[in-house]
């Protein structure tokens, strides 16, 4: 035995990362890790190149990749020109992935269609339970007879509006260690985008709520990338609050994620416009990653000082990078990581905060007399 070498204990002690004993001998058996050699008593011995491979891996998984994409990246030496055929195995993994997750989406619906009925939907929604158990996919009575209790049950939503609040109980995660107005704020997004899974990306820093509801309850400026965005904002409350809507990309035209973003990036007034945003104010970005970019740079150079920051832009690159930026500044922030996002959510993220503060009023004649 080498002084250098490791026994598989001293081996995750070093590589960290929540790394065990068991997961090592685990990526053994998948060929991820070579098996290393032996000592005279028969413990396995590590060297200095495992602990860099295992590093590898670690740092890949806790960025969500799969073992067996992992696997398939190491493959590849670095020192080889193979960045194209290294490329093209991502994409055809990133094709199956996808494939994947249409197939579990569709089961998802499926059962989102079962779970989410409400009360009135219940008696015929036990009789499609119990059809299930009992099916006979070998005759096409069988399927019949189901499709018809479906139609059944499909057929009560012309008796009763929906009923939101008692879908998304049997739907969404528990929340209970979260305060109500996170909850209602998750439920919320999910409502935007009709997406449970959604859950799972939503980040609130610690501290953003109570950030939000001191900067709305202090009449705080609200600034949005898009005029999209600031239309669906809910005006009423937000001129009972005395919070103005101040709009960085002027421009009623644009409308999409791809417009913002190349009007963001190439117009210098609005990256300029930015750098004047008031002291504890609300940042709501929906559609540009450029916009959340500058705004993470111009918060770490202390130029702007932001009571929070919701960034939800749309976008496969940029997007991500900026979200990540955001959640290491130390203001307070609400996102959703990834790619997802949209102006849509981030308007809800906004309304949400704004509803847990004052009822809507009963009457909106007073709008028009503030725009007078």
């Amino acid at each position: 035995m080498k002084s250098s070498d490791l026994t598989i204990k001293q081996l995750t002690h070093l590589v960290g990362g929540g790394l065990t004993p068991r997961m090592v001998r685990h990526y053994h058996q998948l060929g991820l890790l070579p098996q290393p050699v032996r000592s005279p008593s028969n413990y396995r011995l590590y060297t200095k190149k495992d602990v860099l491979r295992l590093q590898r891996i670690v740092a890949l998984k806790q960025q969500g990749f799969q073992l067996n994409h992992i696997r398939n990246i190491l493959e590849v030496e670095p020192e080889a020109d193979t960045t194209i055929n290294l490329m093209g195995q991502l994409q055809q993994q990133y094709r199956a992935v996808m494939q994947q997750i249409s197939q579990l989406r569709q089961t998802a619906s499926a059962l989102e269609g079962l779970l989410g009925r409400d009360r009135h939907c219940q008696i015929m929604q036990a009789e499609v339970l119990a059809q299930l158990k009992l099916l006979d996919v070998e005759t096409q009575a069988g399927l019949g007879g189901l499709e018809n209790l479906w139609s059944g049950l499909d057929a009560e939503i012309h008796t009763h509006s929906e009923a939101f609040s008692e879908s998304l109980q049997r739907l969404l995660p528990d929340l209970s260690h979260r305060s109500e107005i996170e909850q209602h704020l998750i439920s919320q997004l999910v409502l935007a985008c009709g997406d449970v899974s959604l859950v799972s990306f939503i980040k609130l820093s610690p501290g953003a709520i109570a950030a939000s509801r001191k900067a709305l309850s202090s009449n705080c400026q609200i600034v949005v990338d898009t005029q999209t965005v600031a239309a669906a904002l809910d005006q009423t409350r937000l001129l009972h609050l005395g919070c103005h809507i101040e709009t960085l990309i002027d421009n009623p035209h644009i409308t999409t994620a791809t417009e913002a973003e190349v009007a963001f990036w190439e117009h210098r007034e609005w990256r300029e416009k930015l750098q004047q945003v008031s002291k504890g104010c609300v940042l709501v970005v929906g559609y540009a990653p450029s916009a959340l970019v500058e705004v993470c740079e111009a918060i770490s150079n202390q130029k702007i000082q932001p009571a929070l920051v919701i960034a939800m832009p749309i976008g496969f690159s940029h997007a991500p990078a900026a979200k990540r930026q955001l959640m290491q500044q130390e203001i307070p922030f609400i996102t959703v990581a990834g790619t997802l996002g949209g102006g849509a959510l981030a308007a809800t993220a906004l309304n949400a905060l704004v509803e847990s503060l004052i009822d809507k009023p009963d009457c909106h004649c007073y709008l028009n007399q503030s725009n007078s």
